[in-house]
């Protein structure tokens, strides 16, 4: 029987836990989507070109939000889902987003 972790009680938190519910093996590397959304295309593949030159291993994808005028950048990549390491990354990735108007959304994993 593997022992469950504990997580913190945030948002983060709450996915984490429910995705070890659900039998995610949490102790391996995933890909993680980050979701950000900018309100003019020109914003989200500003980003999506910063990026590229300072973050090569990051894959984006653009596309249009279901809410109309909002656009999506998915930023995928591999790492472990430890809680520590979402929190960073997320932070990191709203620093990014502020910088071209936009604003991270969340993350998950893509199954």
């Amino acid at each position: 029987m593997k022992s469950n972790m504990t997580f913190p009680n945030d948002e983060t938190g709450q996915v984490l836990a429910e995705m070890q519910d659900a039998g995610i093996d949490l102790t391996v590397a995933h890909t993680v989507v980050f979701f950000q959304l900018f309100e003019k295309k020109e914003q989200a593949e500003a980003m999506a070109n910063y990026l590229a030159e300072n973050a090569p291993d990051i894959a984006v994808d653009i596309h249009p939000d279901e809410t109309p005028n909002v656009w999506d950048l998915d930023c995928s990549l591999k790492i472990v889902p430890m809680y520590d390491a979402i929190v960073a990354q997320e932070a990191q990735f709203e620093q990014i987003a502020a910088k071209f108007n936009g604003y991270n959304d969340g993350w998950g994993i893509e199954a």
